[in-house]
């Protein structure tokens, strides 16, 4: 069989697939007040392409797909969906991220869904009138919900949190408190500059190693080693029995290891988060592609992925990087 590997030895074996580009908030790293243009529905890729795209992907060796959006719990019937998608045999793993306002009705079945393994939910802040200036809705109280849920369920619980010069960086150490108690995994991303603008003025920079500082500052933490191609540098505080972990998104030094590809929602390959997409699947498969066609595509689009993602910006066509989180998937 063959298998997706790029031209540094690096084997494709996961995917970041985007199943809408709505969301039901406006954090204000990821779009302007206002939102987005979100595209018409008839471009979106139908759930019926996104799961033949997923099953030609795991027959060159892709075996854990990460669901995201926009909030993938916006698009209608995404649970069938989820069904759906764990009828592949050579998936092994399904994890979705979330921002949670939508999610507690829908954990009984999560949990019945063997394959997801992982819930990311992303919570920025955990006061109330702090969480609404952010996201710019007033749905914490969901969402605290669903983190409860979630840490007493079945299903491994990362948190997601951006560290946002000027709004949330007073609260690290109470989220890595969180995990004192709760067996759950908190993790701190680099801010970035996909929020529909470009990079905003920042009053200070609050990279890995400021973050790593402010962490150590209260708590006595020991490196976990890090499975190959993690995204996040792990951490555990002295007699915690959960973990934190510190994504360098921005400063890019995991690229090393990556053994990701995204799809978003309309369908536009991407080898790198950082560049501004390679390929457009809906367009392809619309035209008559057969699987065999896919195939021979995906194949030599993994050739085609840069080393990492300063090289990724580089090659951009359109300009410096200023789309929104929520049109290519998180």
């Amino acid at each position: 069989m063959h298998t997706l590997l790029d031209s540094f030895g690096r084997q494709i074996n996961y995917v970041r697939l985007a199943v809408t580009d709505r969301c039901n908030l406006r954090c204000q790293y990821c779009m302007p007040a206002h939102g987005i243009d979100i595209v018409p529905r008839k471009e979106l890729l139908t759930y019926k392409e996104m799961y033949r795209i997923i099953r030609v992907l795991t027959e060159l060796g892709v075996n854990k797909v990460r669901l995201t959006g926009g909030e993938p719990f916006v698009r209608k019937d995404f649970i069938g969906f989820l069904e759906m998608l764990s009828y592949n045999d050579l998936l092994d793993t399904i994890n979705v991220t979330t921002n949670g306002a939508l999610v507690s009705k829908h954990l009984e079945k999560l949990e019945s869904l063997k394959k997801i393994k992982n819930i990311n939910l992303s919570i920025d802040s955990l006061q109330e009138e702090k969480f609404k200036t952010i996201t710019r809705r007033d749905v914490f109280p969901e969402v605290y919900k669903t983190f409860e849920l979630l840490e007493k369920s079945s299903l491994n619980l990362k948190l997601n949190v951006v560290v946002q010069s000027g709004f949330n960086t007073n609260e690290i150490n109470d989220f890595v408190r969180l995990t004192k108690e709760k067996n759950i995994a908190v993790r701190f991303i680099e801010e970035m500059p996909f929020n529909g603008s470009g990079q905003r003025d920042l009053k200070e920079n609050w990279n890995f190693k400021r973050i790593l500082q402010e962490i150590q500052s209260q708590f006595d933490v020991e490196e976990i080693p890090a499975k190959k191609s993690s995204t996040s540098r792990n951490y555990q505080a002295k007699n915690h029995l959960g973990t934190v972990g510190i994504i360098p998104a921005f400063t890019r030094t995991i690229c090393n290891d990556c053994n990701r590809i995204r799809i978003t929602s309309t369908g536009t390959f991407k080898n790198c988060l950082f560049d501004d997409g390679v390929f457009n699947l809906r367009d392809f498969i619309r035209n008559g592609a057969s699987n065999n066609d896919l195939k021979e595509l995906f194949l030599s689009l993994v050739k085609e992925k840069p080393e990492n993602g300063f090289v990724a910006e580089a090659n951009r066509k359109k300009g410096n990087v200023s789309e929104s989180m929520s049109t290519i998937g998180g």
